[in-house]
């Protein structure tokens, strides 16, 4: 009915592969280069036999820095790329289909949306991609549709499933989903869900805690992942410089504002040291006032976005990583640098304390101390290498004994397989 008024490269899109296409991962915005453990966990499944179409709702060309990410959005099908006359064509296919179905679900949107922190309007945008996801899908024959993060993508996938399309399972990260469990219906995406993927113990408790007793046996511990290109290698030793690495977005819930307050109090101790802050994000220009204002810039640089590899070689140029997060899922730039052999400074909050295992392959600290961050940094910029290697090495061993790609994927092919 729509292929005719699309362009060829959109036809393409749509048709392509078709035969073989058998799940589906749909993501908010993807490929990014904070989702780079998306790309692996699609990368193990495949590995694993499993045949993954990719679906982000927006697309991210304008955002793609890593040649692996411009790789993975050629493969990755666009669902707002579509013309908005196509769009209420899909919609009025979908209805056409199953008018007192499709009404049922418009009363069911009605009122997700009116508890919702989105809103009615939202969800009925939300209902529209649905429409065209639902087509999309079915001609794929696609079996599972799979969600990255409890958000927007998990409600699509649920309006979908309501209009007839595939069953839905989602994964939830954190912390966003624990902020608003309530105004972002965790306990209706849950109820309707085959199953739901927590990324931690701490996730799968958080999310026992919003849903009913009868549906804690669909939530699922399966651990973000590194893949090969890390473990495979012998870890670097470590770098006699004092060089510190903080790795991510800049924002208020990563505390990269207190870790700047901290670096001012080793200065004023006369402690060498040099912190890259590998990243970008809202905070950037407030965090580069307050290192202007405490006239850091000898010592504190701030990268922007680097590339997956980038941001490998700057982890192995530095003694530690160092992430003093106000509020976290389970970062995956920790099972990085353990990865690569680094010692890593963070908080005893979330699930990190599942990776970080203070004294033996880093350190906690409690969250907001500038005090307990000071006295941290001081030890590891003036600790014994060989102590610090250690620890280093004990990471590297957790990592690879328990955040293994192909033994997580194999978790979530064994769940799809048994919820077809």
């Amino acid at each position: 009915m729509f292929d005719s008024f699309m362009p060829p490269k959109k036809r393409l899109l749509l048709t392509a592969g078709y035969k073989k296409i058998k799940t589906a991962y749909l993501i908010n915005q993807y490929p990014l280069v904070s989702h780079t453990f998306i790309r692996r966990e699609i990368r193990a499944l495949e590995q694993l036999g499993v045949k993954v179409h990719r679906i982000s709702i927006r697309s991210t060309i304008d955002k793609i820095i890593d040649e692996d990410d411009r790789k993975e959005f050629a493969k990755t099908s666009i669902l707002l790329d579509i013309h908005p006359f196509i769009l209420i064509s899909l919609v009025m296919r979908v209805f056409l289909s199953n008018p007192l179905l499709f009404l049922k679900v418009v009363k069911k949107t009605f009122y997700l949306g009116a508890k919702s922190k989105a809103g009615v309007l939202k969800h009925f945008i939300y209902l529209i991609e649905a429409c065209a996801l639902k087509i999309i899908l079915k001609k794929s024959n696609t079996r599972h549709l799979h969600a990255h993060f409890g958000t927007n993508p998990a409600m699509v996938a649920l309006l979908c499933r309501a209009i007839g399309g595939p069953p839905f399972s989602f994964t939830v990260h954190g912390p966003e989903e624990f902020d608003n469990p309530n105004g972002l219906l965790l306990k209706e995406k849950i109820r309707d869900a085959k199953f739901v993927i927590a990324v931690s113990n701490y996730c799968r408790s958080q999310l026992m805690r919003h849903c009913h007793v009868r549906e804690w046996s669909k939530i699922h511990v399966v651990h973000c992942t590194v893949d090969n290109a890390f473990i495979d290698n012998v870890p670097v030793p470590l770098p006699d410089k004092p060089r510190l690495i903080c790795v991510g977005r800049l924002c208020e819930q990563k505390g990269q504002l207190l870790l700047v307050e901290a670096l001012n109090e080793l200065k004023k101790q006369a402690i060498n040291f040099e912190m890259i802050f590998a990243g970008d994000g809202d905070m950037r220009n407030q965090i580069e006032l307050k290192i202007n204002e405490l006239k850091l810039n000898d010592s504190v640089k701030i990268t922007g976005w680097l590339t997956g590899d980038e941001v490998k070689r700057e982890i192995i140029e530095s003694r530690a990583l160092v992430l003093p997060s106000f509020a976290e899922g389970l970062p995956v730039v920790i099972m990085e640098a353990f990865a690569l052999g680094r010692p890593v400074i963070s908080t005893c909050i979330a699930g990190i304390p599942e990776l970080v295992e203070n004294n033996i392959n880093g350190y906690l600290v409690p969250p907001g101390s500038i005090e307990k961050l000071t006295e941290t940094l001081t030890r590891v910029l003036t600790d014994d290498l060989a102590r610090l290697q250690e620890m280093g090495d004990h990471g590297f061993k957790k990592i690879k004994n328990n955040h293994n790609s192909l033994t997580e994927a194999e978790k979530i092919k064994v769940l799809i397989s048994d919820n077809l």
